[in-house]
């Protein structure tokens, strides 16, 4: 189900990361939470299987809120993100307790109690296990846009099915998304005239590399935050 791409470069998790703040209960589930609340757009940043502590997603969302969006990063792993240090809990056993069906159930409600508090536009984008989440999202017309970045458990035959604009940003070197099968995704999309589409394979990273890269690394740096821009791009595009 999973290669060992899908959970390297764990990062360093802290519940206190990040210049916003943590509320209990978002349509139904803690979320970390950046940006003007009185914002009429949103945008719903949905982890990898590290969670939504993860500091490089938290400085994300801040980035993101800066430019005017309420960003909401919602615990969908229930304070029980992945660990590889478990060994009693391997990904096949975890992935049990931690389907995207249930993180697709479960964006709804948050969706629904933004629309309440008056967004009159949702955007999302999913890093990895969540690019799965957010393509249910866009083929339930749930959001006005969305971003995949390297995807993971994402099939052909979702893109045939999306009802809303959709960018792609894949890795080089991506055993679960290989750019042969991304090109395929773009394929899928070309045949929908409907529906605008951005599709992207970034040379020289891996996957995980728009969240998971060490501060450190200017090249890797560098990789992450032009994919930052290009998710960035497409919601000032679709989300107005």
């Amino acid at each position: 189900m999973a290669s060992s791409q899908c959970c390297s470069n764990p990062p360093t998790l802290s519940p206190t990361c990040g210049e916003g703040c943590v509320v209990d209960a978002l349509g139904g589930l803690k979320a970390y939470v950046a940006g003007s609340p009185d914002s009429k757009l949103a945008i719903i940043l949905i982890s990898d299987v590290y969670g939504f502590e993860a500091p490089n997603l938290r400085k994300l969302a801040d980035k993101v809120a800066a430019s005017g969006y309420f960003v909401v990063v919602p615990d969908f792993i229930h304070g029980d993100p992945f660990s590889l240090d478990n060994a009693e809990r391997p990904f096949p056993i975890w992935i049990q307790s931690h389907t995207t069906d249930k993180g697709f159930e479960e964006a709804k409600p948050i969706i629904a109690a933004l629309k309440g508090k008056g967004i009159s536009a949702v955007g999302a984008a999913g890093f990895c296990w969540g690019a799965k989440v957010v393509v249910e999202l866009a083929k339930a017309a749930e959001i006005q846009a969305a971003v995949l970045l390297h995807p993971s458990f994402v099939t052909v035959d979702d893109f045939k099915e999306v009802k809303c604009p959709i960018a792609v940003l894949g890795a080089e070197s991506d055993h679960l998304s290989p750019p042969e099968l991304v090109k395929q995704f773009e394929q899928a999309l070309s045949a929908k005239s409907a529906v605008d589409y951005f599709v992207k394979i970034f040379p020289g990273v891996a996957h995980g590399w728009a969240v998971r890269y060490k501060i450190d690394d200017a090249s890797a740096v560098k990789s992450a935050e032009e994919a930052h821009l290009d998710m960035l791009g497409w919601f000032k595009k679709h989300i107005k």
